[in-house]
């Protein structure tokens, strides 16, 4: 079983997941945002478990932003992969974590139509429930995603399975669909949260997804202009001299 690296520099670690430290800071950060219960989160991993397609071994996890370059949960193989009938979008906007209420960080979700690509993780059966709680705490604190069975494909377009993938809930208050780029921009490059930046997040998975030689043209380029917004920014104003 390989272990998932717990960056110190990634805030989000496996045990600020299993301290509810995650939840209590959205909670703080959002008010009126509706948490799921450990009982509702139990049981969303009960309806994925019991709709599952195949059983053996272990169970893919398809990921395609932050899980690719700072997953929490433990896995035994990491490969590239492709799911057909959805793509990834920055479509989610988080007034916690990254973001503020005045200045919401847009974080991704899977939209239907296209294709997208990322990490397909191979999640042991010996510790299946635990890792996917882990999973859930995170992806699932709250109703912005719907999980569901994909199936994945290499890069050659060969299946070699069925994965759990995280889709975009359109109901939920935190979608906002695809805005118009100039405002997507100015948004991940000036959001900032307890967990970091909007752009830091994008970045990162634009280098996780180099790492894997997968090179999306959408995130490529958006994170270039973000770059350039970043850099044309003002320096933040310097607090005045205090008295001599």
């Amino acid at each position: 079983m390989t272990d998932a690296p717990d960056p110190p520099r990634h805030r989000l670690t496996r045990d600020f997941l299993l301290d509810a430290g995650f939840a209590d800071m959205i909670r703080a950060a959002m008010p009126d945002a509706v948490l799921l219960t450990d009982a509702e989160r139990a049981a969303s991993i009960g309806a994925i478990l019991a709709a599952r397609p195949e059983h053996g071994d272990g169970l893919w996890l398809f990921s395609y932003g932050s899980l690719i370059w700072n997953p929490t949960f433990h896995y035994r193989a990491r490969r590239a992969a492709r799911i057909a009938g959805w793509h990834r979008a920055f479509c989610l906007a988080a007034r916690g974590g990254r973001g503020t209420s005045d200045n919401p960080a847009m974080l991704l979700g899977l939209m239907p139509g296209g294709t997208c690509t990322g990490a397909a993780f191979r999640i042991d059966e010996a510790v299946l429930e635990g890792e996917l709680d882990i999973v859930w705490r995170r992806e699932m604190v709250s109703a912005a995603y719907i999980p569901r069975w994909v199936a994945v494909e290499d890069g050659a377009g060969k299946p070699f399975g069925a994965a759990v993938a995280f889709t975009i809930n359109p109901n939920a208050p935190t979608y906002v669909g695809d805005l118009p780029e100039a405002m997507l921009v100015q948004r991940i490059a000036t959001a900032r949260g307890p967990m970091g930046s909007a752009a830091e997040y994008l970045f990162n998975t634009r280098d996780g997804l180099h790492s894997l030689g997968i090179a999306d043209p959408f995130i490529d380029d958006l994170a270039r202009k973000v770059e350039a917004a970043v850099a044309a920014a003002p320096p933040p104003a310097r607090p005045p001299p205090g008295p001599a």
